[in-house]
């Protein structure tokens, strides 16, 4: 072949070779995905560590969680009142604020506060273990490095971020009940008729359903960039460890946006 030829070709074998290079890596994820849940149940002593990991994701971001609900709520009231009372339609801010949070800010804000506060630190603690060959260690006690470090962190997620995306719809529906009725005026008794008419089963399901998905995905990607942190290009020391953390986060936002999107048009 020509010169001009393989000039051509070229822009094409790269867009293969990276086509190729993100198929490979999200099947390894899918399979280090199914060894993690399977091991979940191995053992009774499972249950501590799971308890203990429920604790770092889930309690200590409660109040992370929190402040971000508060303030997405009255963010979400004021704007939604100032664009409905241009068409006198203010009462309906209770079913504005609820079905945005419920449907879709709640688990996405969530699954994004959740990535930066605890999926970076389990990518962190993961790939320190990896680097400093204490994973090593542990296959050569006969450990299962999977059933020690990740599958606690997978269940524990799985536990904690439906209960963390409950919390925060309830603080931000609160907060929209703050700039919506005592800032601005709106008639507290419409604004929570229209939050608990305008909710139903589906709309909470399928909140829910979003949060299990978006808690697997934080999980997997973050634990799986932190346990194979050695075999990145530079993943030695220190500057290996920060890359896989910022791969991790930024990996598990975007695929946390688009499930959003493929969810989304699947439940409604």
């Amino acid at each position: 072949m020509s010169r001009q030829g393989e000039a051509t070709l070229s822009p094409l074998a790269a867009l293969g070779r990276v086509s190729l290079g993100v198929v490979n890596e999200m099947g390894a994820m899918l399979i280090f995905l199914f060894h993690a849940f399977r091991l979940i149940f191995s053992s009774l002593g499972q249950f501590a560590k799971t308890v203990r990991q429920i604790y770092f994701i889930g309690v200590k971001s409660v109040i992370v969680i929190a402040l971000i609900g508060l303030f997405t709520g009255m963010v979400m009231g004021m704007q939604l009142y100032f664009a409905l009372s241009m068409f006198g339609a203010d009462g309906f801010l209770g079913s504005g604020v609820a079905l945005s949070m419920v449907r879709e800010l709640a688990p996405v804000l969530t699954a994004i506060m959740v990535t930066g506060r605890a999926g970076s630190a389990m990518t962190a603690e993961i790939g320190v273990m990896r680097i400093s060959e204490q994973i090593d260690a542990l296959e050569t006690m006969d450990i299962n490095p999977m059933g020690y470090l990740v599958s606690p962190k997978l269940a524990a997620s799985i536990v904690s971020m439906p209960l963390l995306t409950a919390f925060f719809n309830l603080i931000a529906i609160f907060g929209g009940w703050l700039t919506g009725v005592l800032l601005l005026g709106a008639n507290a008794g419409v604004y929570w008729n229209r939050v608990q008419s305008s909710l139903d089963w589906d709309d909470v399901s399928g909140g829910f359903v979003k949060s299990l998905v978006f808690a697997v995905l934080v999980c997997t990607v973050c634990c799986f960039e932190g346990y194979f942190t050695h075999t990145r290009k530079g993943g030695v020391g220190p500057e290996g460890v920060s890359q896989s953390t910022t791969r991790a986060v930024v990996t598990s936002c975007v695929l946390i946006l688009i499930s959003d999107y493929v969810l989304t048009s699947l439940l409604w």
